[in-house]
């Protein structure tokens, strides 16, 4: 149990750690090998069974934001998942089917398979296959919406974006990020093309490589910044100085899925000094 809510730890033979709470399939918690938290994990975040937890990594699905008819973000984040076990050494699957409470928001017939695994030490991947269970076609958008712990946000400064293409969605404009390191301090919300290579987050304590697969052609960015932060109730106020969204996504053209079919939708963080993560 985590704040009352039913969870499972998880230890890898390399020595990381996962906690993942089956409300929302949300992976709360990843202890490297020597024991560093990666994740982001508000304090002050809700564990009522019923609201999206703040912090860690929310699944975003069948719906990102507010980009459609569907509740912010849609509904994957808000409901119970079934923890599947260990379907590989150091890989743990949980799983969300439609039901009647999915029904209630979308119509179609699904099937989520949520894999956490740790392929070797300082390194875990978050992988998301989404089947299409049904008769018919249907399309969705997603994002796995990582939430990344920093000691220091005036500190961290993210590699790798320069030439992407950027929607800065704070200033609602459009251009091609310049800059080669990207650093924070007020909020901070921008939707960029997936480099191709592997993203840096780069701070004091070492490096982080991110790295997000091909059915993932967007990256988003976001810091809630010092103004809203403070308005945010399930978030202390200094708490966007700890914390940096950085997500692999597909929103802005929907995935479209005909019946049977199924792609799958990963995050790789690597943690190991002089790392190059791949496929």
């Amino acid at each position: 149990m985590v704040r009352g809510q039913p969870a499972v730890e998880l230890s890898a033979r390399t020595g990381d750690r996962l906690v993942v709470a089956l409300h929302g399939g949300h992976l709360l918690s990843w202890q490297d090998a020597d024991g560093t938290e990666r994740l982001y994990l508000s304090p002050t975040a809700l564990f009522d069974g019923r609201s999206a937890i703040r912090g860690g990594v929310p699944i975003c699905f069948p719906q990102f934001n507010q980009r459609g008819p569907l509740p912010k973000h849609g509904f994957a984040r808000n409901l119970p998942w079934t923890f599947a076990g260990e379907t590989a050494p150091d890989a743990w699957t949980l799983r969300l089917t439609d039901s009647d409470a999915t029904r209630a928001f979308w119509p179609e017939r699904f099937g989520l398979d949520l894999t956490l695994s740790v392929p070797r030490a300082g390194v875990l991947r978050i992988a998301l296959q989404v089947a299409n269970t049904g008769v018919a076609p249907w399309s969705f958008t997603a994002a796995l919406h990582t939430y990344l712990r920093v000691d220091e946000l005036a500190d961290a400064r993210l590699l790798g974006l320069q030439g992407a293409p950027c929607w800065d969605a704070v200033r609602d404009a459009r251009a091609t990020e310049t800059r080669d390191a990207v650093g924070f301090g007020e909020e901070f919300d921008s939707v960029y093309g997936a480099p191709a290579q592997p993203l840096v987050l780069r701070q004091p304590r070492g490096d982080l490589h991110i790295a997000s697969s091909p059915d993932c052609p967007q990256t988003v960015v976001w810091n809630p910044g010092p103004a809203l932060c403070a308005r945010l109730a399930d978030m202390p106020a200094d708490g966007w100085r700890h914390m940096l969204c950085v997500e692999a996504a597909a929103i802005d053209a929907p995935i479209e899925l005909a019946p049977g079919a199924a792609t799958l939708l990963w995050q790789q963080l690597d943690a190991r000094p002089s790392s190059s993560p791949t496929a």
